[in-house]
């Protein structure tokens, strides 16, 4: 037997407790007791003796102990291989519409035969004895008779984003992101794959697909395509990071979809970038800008609407240059009506009126977001609109370069009106210390935002729930961290994803 058979499914902490049935409607509930459930990926995680195989732990609420998810035991294909990462990329939704959540794991830089770096995606079904213990995984990967379209080529990097959910009509829906995907001799261009209904029915799409439109852009060398992604009930968005405006590299773009398919394929509506005519999008151009790099989307209703069809959608522009302020960072907020039009909302930075903090140098605002509405049936104001903002290059004084910190800002009226700041030492547990990077992994649940710190001192590493209301430098109502909840206390970056 393994001297690490605790990194296998069903180990490293009290069994999950069964319960008669899945119930419907709980947001990541793996094991169907009712009471949500946290995964947070450890991908710089030692398995078997693997250096940076990577690792999932699945924390059951209520107390009622983990699990651990790795490609080390029999019932998950695959094995440990260096450098995989498993992990890299999470999401989390109801694929079979059991009632039960189902995991998504995305590891892009797993080698496929001699292939380095192709990628894939697994489904890991929940169950009511626990996660893994029903139906057998699903993969998603590239190859003769597999689910994706193309053949496995070197650093495609599958799965480097995934977003999954369920659309207004009921319809499970997986997005894979595959940025390093070349479109014939294109390198590095990009595609995605959308992932629809309990029967997984693929449709692999690049810029240079022609489905019901035109998608946006054109397949070009770096694009990377697919490199974010997020996505609502009624509309997803897809971000190219290093699409080039003109002349201008790595400027980036974000296209955007209906769930509505035809002929099995996603419907194009339209495409972003800071070079569109008529100010409708603030800005110019810039080399290395990056618009897109990081996407984050909630349900909108504005006010007199009966029914939530439209969606906001908020863009991460971290190479933003602030006047002579190098790589400062910004966020621009787009509203998405339910025919596909747009307009911008707000453009936020840490100079924006009000506004906690102030941009510098290398801050780098916007290289991560996560967003919530919490009350989407009802109209949309700035206590239930929120966006958490990463910024992970801030530093709170020289001597602690690149701390990092995390700005919670509202979606609805002024963005300075009720922002809230908090970084390490101030609201984040721990001592503050150099290259922590707080602000690279952030997730959402509705009632908690999910701050991961995989950085910095050892002691430090945790995931931290504040709730969306916290003020200022105030404290997480739940820490997770590794020794407990039946959690190895080894770990090399635990929190680097979390959902």
């Amino acid at each position: 037997m393994s001297a690490l058979l605790s990194w296998g499914l069903g180990s490293g902490g009290t069994p999950a407790a069964a319960a008669v049935a899945c119930p419907s409607g709980v947001e990541s509930d793996f094991n169907g007791d009712g009471v949500r459930d946290t995964a947070i990926a450890d991908p710089e995680a030692t398995v078997d003796g693997v250096a940076k195989a990577g690792a999932v732990h699945v924390v059951y609420g209520g107390g009622k102990g983990s699990t651990t998810v790795s490609q080390a035991p029999d019932n998950i294909p695959g094995a440990p291989e260096t450098g995989d990462r498993y992990g890299f990329s999470l999401a989390v939704y109801d694929a079979d519409l059991d009632g039960c959540s189902d995991l998504v794991v995305g590891t892009p830089y797993e080698d496929l035969g001699t292939v380095p770096d192709a990628g894939l995606v697994q489904v890991v079904y929940g169950a009511t004895a626990g996660l893994g213990t029903g139906k057998a995984v699903k993969e998603f990967l590239q190859g003769t008779d597999k689910p994706l379209a193309g053949s496995p080529e070197a650093e495609d990097w599958v799965g480097y984003a995934v977003e999954a959910g369920k659309t207004s009509a009921g319809t499970p829906f997986l997005l894979i992101g595959s940025p390093g995907e070349s479109i014939g001799t294109v390198e590095d261009a990009g595609c995605f794959y959308y992932v629809s209904g309990t029967a997984q029915t693929v449709a692999g799409v690049s810029q240079d697909t022609e489905t019901a439109g035109a998608v946006p852009g054109v397949a070009e060398r770096d694009d990377r395509f697919g490199a974010s992604l997020a996505a609502t009930p009624t509309h997803f968005a897809v971000g190219s990071p290093g699409e080039a405006l003109g002349t201008t590299v790595f400027a980036g773009g974000v296209g955007y979809f209906s769930h509505a398919l035809t002929s099995g394929s996603p419907k194009p509506l339209g495409g972003l970038g800071q070079d569109q005519a008529d100010d409708l999008v603030n800005g110019a151009e810039e080399v290395g800008d990056q618009f897109g790099a990081a996407l984050a989307m909630v349900p909108y209703r504005a006010s007199g609407a009966t029914s939530t069809t439209e969606s906001l959608l908020v863009v991460g522009v971290p190479g933003e240059d602030l006047k002579t302020t190098v790589d400062a960072g910004a966020v621009q907020v787009f509203r998405l009506t339910a025919s596909g039009g747009f307009s911008q909302l707000a453009w936020i930075d840490q100079n924006t009126d009000n506004v906690e903090e102030t941009a510098e140098a290398g801050d780098l605002f916007g290289k991560r977001l996560t967003a919530v509405n919490t009350s989407p049936n009802a109209t949309s104001t700035a206590a239930t609109t929120k966006v958490a903002v990463g910024v992970p290059g801030e530093e709170a004084s020289e001597e602690y370069t690149d701390e990092g910190g995390v700005q919670i800002v509202p979606l609805v009226g002024a963005p300075g009106a009720s922002d809230q700041w908090i970084s390490p030492g101030n609201g984040i547990p721990g001592t503050p210390a150099s290259r922590m990077l707080a602000g690279l992994s952030l997730a959402a649940s509705p009632s908690l935002l999910y701050v991961g710190v995989p950085y910095g001192p050892a002691g430090g590493h945790a995931v931290h729930g504040f709730p969306w209301g916290v003020t200022s430098g105030g404290a997480p109502t739940q820490t997770i961290k590794p020794g407990g909840n039946g959690i190895p206390a080894a770990d090399v970056a635990f929190g680097a994803a979390v959902r």
